[in-house]
C-alpha cells in the first residue's frame, strides 16, 4: 500500500455501505403501497451486485439505466456503485436518437431498464447500438434478462466496497446540450464524495428526515442517497409529479423535506391547493437546477414560510458551488432573493474576464472554479475539455456578480447573451423583470433573427391560469421592462404558450425554444 492510498478518503461506495448498515427494520423507501426497510434495500443491492458480477461486470464496466420511479432503482444505484461500474442515467422523456447518441458516446455495454415501460425502447436501442451486450429488465421481458428474477437466485451477502481509487471515473452524465451535442461529463469517486461531505456539513436537512422525491430517482436520488441514509431518513417517492399528489403525500406522510426544480414550484404555487394544503410539517424545500424567479419565490415564502434552501452547481461541478440558507431567504431583503447565496468555503471561486483575468470588484465575470469538486473532463472531447479548463480554472459558462456581502448573483449564461444592434442583453435580467408581472407564471427570454438588429429580444410566456392572452397584456409587459431596464432590453415580441420545453434535469430548454424561431417555425407572435 502506498502513502497516497493511506490517505484516501471514504468514497461513495464506503458511505453507502455505512449508511445501509446503520439500520435494519426502519423504513428506507415508500413508493405507492410498497415499503422497503434498510435491510430490504441492503439485501436487494447485494443480490443485484451478484447479478452484475455473474454477467462479467465490475470495476469500469459501463452501464446505463432508464426507468420510471420504482423501488429497485434505489437498490440498483447502490449495486452499481458497490460493483465499481460507471453509470450513465437516461432520462425517461428522452428520444430514441438522444438515447442512442448517449449510449454510443459513453460506450455503454449494459442497459438496465424498466420492463413495464421501456421494453420497446430497449429493443430499438439494441438494434441501434452495437456495443450493447447485456439488457437487464426490472421484470420479465422479451428482449433481455429479468434482472429481478436473476437477483432472487442469489443469497444476500455483506456489502463490500470495490477496489477503486478517488480519481477513477464513477459516472458519465451528459449535459443538457444547450449548445451543440451533449457532452459526457466524467465525474470521479472523489467528486461525489466531496460533494456529499459539503452537503452533510452545510445543507439544512431536518432532524426527522422524511424526504419526498418528485424527480426521477435515477437522476436525483444519487445526490441525496447518502445524506438521507446517514441521517436514518426515508425516501417517499412520487411515480409522477402533479400538484394534487404532491400535497396529498405531504399531508398523509407529514413530509419534512423535498427537492424541486423551479418549474415544479411554479405549478405548486399556481394550484388552488397551495392555499388550502397543510404544509406545516415541511421544514426544508431544496431547489436548484435553474434560476428561480424572485417574485415567485416571495409567493412561496409568504405562503409556506422561510423553508427554502437554494443550491447552485452544474454537471461539471455538481450542486454545491454556492448555497443560500433558509435564514437568508429574508423578505426584508428582497433584492437578495435573486442571488444563489454565498459561494461554498470548500471550493475556490473566481470571477474572470474574457482574457482570463480576475474581474474588478463589483464587476461581472465568468464564474470559474478550482478544487476537488470539478469533473475529470468531457469524454473523448479533448478540445472542449481544454477550453473548459483554460487558465487552470473550470469555466462554468455562467456570468456572475458578487455583492458587498459576498452573495453571488448569476447574470446569465455566457452563450445565452443576446446581441441586438450592438448592445448586449442578458436574458436572465429581462426574465426577472417580467416575472414581477401579475400574469406571468413562467418565462424565458431568447434572441430571434432580425434583419435590422441582427437579433431581437423575444419573451416566451406561460400565463397564470386566471389570465388570457391579449394585446393589452403584451403592451403592459413590454412597458414594464422598458421602465425597469430601458427600451433595448424590452421584448420586441411576446409569445404566449401553454408550456416551455424542459431539459432532462428540469431546466427550461432554451435551445429547443430558439430552434422553433431560427427554423422559421409558424408561431403566433404578440
Amino acid at each position: 500500500m502506498t502513502i497516497d492510498a493511506l490517505r484516501h478518503q471514504p468514497l461513495m461506495p464506503d458511505l453507502l455501505i455505512d449508511g445501509l448498515n446503520r439500520y435494519n427494520d426502519e423504513p428506507c423507501l415508500f413508493l405507492g403501497d410498497k415499503v422497503a426497510t434498510y435491510k430490504d434495500v441492503r439485501e436487494s443491492a447485494s443480490q443485484m451486485v451478484q447479478v452484475l458480477q455473474s454477467k462479467g461486470l465490475g470495476v469500469g464496466s459501463r452501464i446505463a439505466i432508464i426507468s420510471s420511479n420504482r423501488p429497485e432503482v434505489l437498490s440498483n444505484i447502490a449495486a452499481m456503485q458497490l460493483n465499481g461500474c460507471i453509470g450513465t442515467p437516461l432520462h425517461p422523456l428522452g428520444s430514441l436518437d438522444d438515447h442512442a447518441y448517449v449510449l454510443e458516446a459513453a460506450e455503454v455495454e449494459t442497459l438496465i431498464f424498466d420492463a413495464t415501460v421501456f421494453t420497446e425502447l430497449a429493443a430499438a436501442l439494441k438494434q441501434r447500438v452495437p456495443t450493447l451486450k447485456n439488457l437487464l429488465g426490472f421484470g420479465p421481458n422479451q428482449v433481455g434478462d429479468d434482472y429481478l428474477a436473476l437477483a432472487a437466485n442469489f443469497e444476500p451477502k455483506p456489502l463490500v466496497a470495490p477496489d477503486v481509487s478517488p480519481d477513477d471515473i464513477a459516472s458519465v452524465n451528459f449535459t443538457g446540450g444547450t449548445t451543440g451535442k451533449p457532452k459526457g461529463v466524467m465525474s470521479t469517486y472523489s467528486v461525489t464524495s466531496y460533494m456529499t461531505q459539503i452537503q452533510m456539513a452545510e445543507w439544512e436537512f431536518p432532524e426527522e428526515l422524511r424526504m419526498l422525491m418528485a424527480t426521477p430517482l435515477s437522476h436525483a436520488a444519487a445526490a441525496f442517497f447518502v445524506p438521507v441514509l446517514q441521517k436514518g431518513g426515508a425516501f417517499y417517492v412520487m411515480q409522477g409529479f402533479s400538484p394534487d399528489e404532491f400535497f396529498d403525500m405531504v399531508e398523509k406522510h407529514k413530509i419534512t423535506c423535498t427537492m424541486l426544480v423551479p418549474v415544479m414550484l411554479y405549478f405548486l404555487l399556481d394550484s388552488p391547493r397551495s392555499a388550502t394544503a397543510n404544509m406545516s410539517s415541511m421544514e426544508t424545500i431544496f431547489y436548484g437546477a435553474s434560476p428561480m424567479n424572485p417574485t415567485r419565490l416571495v409567493e412561496g415564502i409568504t405562503k409556506w414560510g422561510q423553508i427554502f434552501y437554494q443550491f447552485f452547481g452544474q454537471s461539471e461541478c455538481p450542486m454545491v458551488i454556492a448555497n443560500m440558507t433558509k435564514k437568508e431567504h429574508d423578505l426584508s431583503k428582497p433584492e437578495r432573493l435573486s442571488s444563489c447565496g454565498r459561494p461554498s468555503p470548500w471550493i475556490h471561486l473566481s470571477l474572470r474576464d474574457p482574457e482570463g483575468n480576475a474581474a474588478a470588484p463589483g464587476e461581472a465575470g465568468e464564474i470559474c472554479i478550482r478544487g476537488p469538486l470539478i469533473m475529470k473532463g468531457y469524454k473523448d472531447m479533448p478540445e472542449q475539455t481544454d477550453e473548459a479548463f483554460a487558465g487552470g480554472w473550470l469555466h462554468t459558462g455562467d456570468v456572475g456578480k458578487l455583492d458587498d456581502d459576498g452573495f453571488l448573483y448569476i447574470v446569465d449564461r455566457t452563450k445565452d447573451m443576446i446581441v441586438t444592434g450592438g448592445f448586449n442583453v442578458f436574458p436572465r435580467e429581462v426574465e426577472d423583470v417580467l416575472g414581477t408581472h401579475e400574469a406571468v407564471g413562467q418565462v424565458v427570454v431568447i434572441g430571434v433573427p432580425d434583419e435590422q438588429w441582427g437579433e431581437a429580444v423575444k419573451a416566451v410566456v406561460v400565463l397564470k391560469p386566471e389570465f388570457e392572452a391579449s394585446d393589452e397584456l403584451v403592451a403592459s409587459m413590454q412597458a414594464l421592462v422598458k421602465k425597469a431596464k430601458g427600451s433595448v432590453q424590452s421584448p420586441k415580441s411576446i409569445d404566449f404558450v401553454s408550456g416551455i420545453p424542459l431539459t432532462p434535469v428540469g431546466k427550461p430548454d432554451k435551445k429547443a425554444v430558439r430552434a422553433q424561431y431560427w427554423a422559421d417555425s409558424d408561431r403566433g407572435v404578440g
